[in-house]
């Protein structure tokens, strides 16, 4: 199984951009670019609580299990 992180699919569904997410959250937009485009190999439980704050959503919609 492999984790995938549907950030953009999050963020296509509350129509808010990298840039504003990056600027409400206060993580830089080429960290959350990491995140968005699945090259990331961690992600700290304090941001991922501010993307969930910020996106109106649980953890279980930003990153999901996929068979591989």
């Amino acid at each position: 199984m492999k984790i995938v992180v549907n950030l953009d699919v999050v963020m296509a569904r509350r129509r808010i951009s990298l840039t504003d997410l990056s600027q409400r959250v206060g993580i830089t937009m080429a960290n959350l670019s990491v995140l968005k485009n699945q090259k990331a190999r961690a992600i700290r439980f304090s941001t991922l609580a501010a993307l969930c704050r910020e996106l109106d959503c649980q953890p279980g919609e930003i990153l999901v299990c996929e068979e591989e």
